[in-house]
């Protein structure tokens, strides 16, 4: 909750700060849900992006939400209905860290909404307090990279097997240079998995 309701707020008041009201915080929380798009649509809003280039933006940036997907299939096979087409929509990073260490519906579930509900909450929050609270926002968008680097260095410090982590450094600094700051992302998600597949031995 604590790190939802926190990076909602950096959300919204950027929102707030590029003209845009609560009512958008609150659509754009309830319908995209991904922290990492929601910032990064800012500033396609704003510079007036196409509908090819937000769109092939939107499957870069999250492309790695197929994989969360694909890893769960066998896990949310019993779940059936609106249930299940929600839990799915629902695996952003956070929620998928939990819920893959569990096996009970109810609780996936639960984790799925309450996570949801806190981002929108910090979203809506945000976008508010950037209307009455004028002050330099220059920073807020770096919220949500300080977050996955704080994971990774926690995940590095919790874990004895290095491999997966210097796996994705290497792999992502090679594609960064080969193909660009624009378009390394998937062929980089691409080759990690490939050489996770090949050193899944090793690893485990």
């Amino acid at each position: 909750m604590t790190g939802y309701v926190v990076l909602g707020l950096g959300f919204g008041i950027l929102l707030s700060t590029k003209g845009y009201n609560a009512l958008f915080a609150l659509l754009m929380s309830l319908v995209i849900y991904s922290g990492t798009m929601q910032f990064v649509a800012i500033d396609l809003f704003t510079s007036g992006a196409s509908l090819a280039a937000t769109g092939m933006t939107s499957l870069m940036v999250s492309a790695r939400h197929l994989f969360y997907g694909l890893s769960m299939i066998e896990r949310y096979e019993k779940v059936s209905g609106l249930r299940k087409i929600y839990m799915i929509f629902a695996l952003t990073d956070e929620t998928y860290s939990l819920v893959c260490e569990s096996d009970d519906e109810n609780y996936c579930f639960w984790v799925s909404l309450l996570n949801h509900i806190y981002w929108t909450s910090g979203s809506i929050m945000g976008a508010l307090l950037g209307r009455v609270l004028p002050f330099d926002s220059r920073g807020i968008d770096f919220a949500l990279t300080a977050l996955f680097v704080s994971i990774c260095v926690e995940q590095w410090l919790n874990n004895s097997n290095h491999y997966p982590a210097i796996t994705g450094f290497i792999v992502s600094v090679l594609c960064l240079a080969l193909f660009g700051a624009g378009n390394f992302l998937i062929p980089s998600m691409l080759l990690i998995t490939i050489a996770l597949f090949i050193l899944r031995e090793r690893i485990e």
